[in-house]
């Protein structure tokens, strides 16, 4: 590509780790992969989705919600303490408490300076065998959303967000030059065998192409290990704006990604492949509708 511009490179780190029952291991353990990624030169740090415990959506238990906290509440000071001390930006997915009987999946960010710029709440719930979400979490209602930091302007989605196209675009049109999914995922031991391979290939694919049609890098950090009936399978990654893969997690350990980021490439590629110029935003109107029935 011969256009350039100026070079913008920020340091990445994504999370992939495993969870115990008890929050205050999972918590101390993000803090110190958070000190960890600022000592190898990392900006801009990504916990994986509900990283302060266990998956527990697999079952629906009236007694899980005495695991949420507001925000601000205490996991969510000690990331922004984290934040200030180690001069990073933060993306921390929480189960928030909003008030009596509402509760979201929502990833709070945080500025290099431990400021707290704002909140996004996970959009899409899904109700899958073994991810009861919806019994658990409202949806978002703050929209699509990034944020301007230190090192960049950052948006986020939430795992099952990462299906959706109209998401990452909506939120890639806020300006966001980094999309990150806070992310757990995992197999169902039975079908891994047959399904496995489709499942993990679909996931990463449908990311990379939002990277490509959006002109954005996408960030992705997956939790790992087995909880319950649901084996995690990690492969936590990261997409410049071409969907290269730039970093990529195994499947079965714990890992630090750390990997340095042009932002600069978002306009080089922008300029080569106009797909927000060409957008025929005057021809979209049915996307509000749930259907295109042939009667209609």
């Amino acid at each position: 590509m011969p256009y350039s511009t100026t070079t913008r490179t920020v340091s990445i780190a994504l999370v992939q780790m495993t969870c115990t029952e008890e929050k205050q291991p999972n918590v101390e353990k993000a803090l110190a992969r958070i000190s960890e990624a600022a000592a190898k030169g990392a900006n801009i740090v990504c916990l994986q989705e509900l990283f302060a415990g266990q998956y527990f959506c697999q079952t629906e238990d009236h007694a899980k919600f005495a695991q949420a906290e507001p925000i601000p509440g205490p996991t969510s000071q000690a990331l922004a303490a984290a934040a200030k001390k180690h001069g990073v930006v933060i993306v921390g997915s929480l189960f928030e408490k909003r008030a009596a009987g509402l509760y979201h999946n929502t990833a709070v960010v945080f500025d290099a300076d431990g400021s707290q710029l704002g909140l996004y709440r996970k959009m899409y719930i899904p109700d899958d065998p073994l991810y009861y979400e919806k019994f658990y979490f409202t949806p978002g209602d703050l929209g699509f959303r990034s944020f301007d930091t230190k090192f960049g302007r950052v948006g986020v989605c939430i795992c099952w967000d990462q299906w959706y196209p109209e998401a990452a675009r909506l939120t890639a049109l806020t300006g966001a030059e980094i999309i990150f999914y806070p992310t757990a995922i995992g197999w169902l031991p039975d079908e891994k065998d047959e399904y496995g391979a489709s499942q993990h290939s679909a996931w990463e694919t449908m990311m990379r192409s939002h990277a490509i049609a959006n002109g954005v890098f996408v960030a992705a950090p997956n939790r790992v290990g087995r909880e319950g009936a649901l084996q995690f399978w990690g492969g936590s990654f990261l997409s410049d704006p071409n969907g290269n893969l730039l970093a990529k997690g195994s499947h079965e350990n714990e890992e630090l990604l750390i990997v340095p980021c042009d932002l600069g490439l978002v306009d080089v590629v922008r300029t080569h492949w106009p797909f927000l110029r060409d957008r025929r935003v005057d021809a979209y109107g049915d996307l509000t509708r749930r259907y295109l029935d042939a009667s209609s």
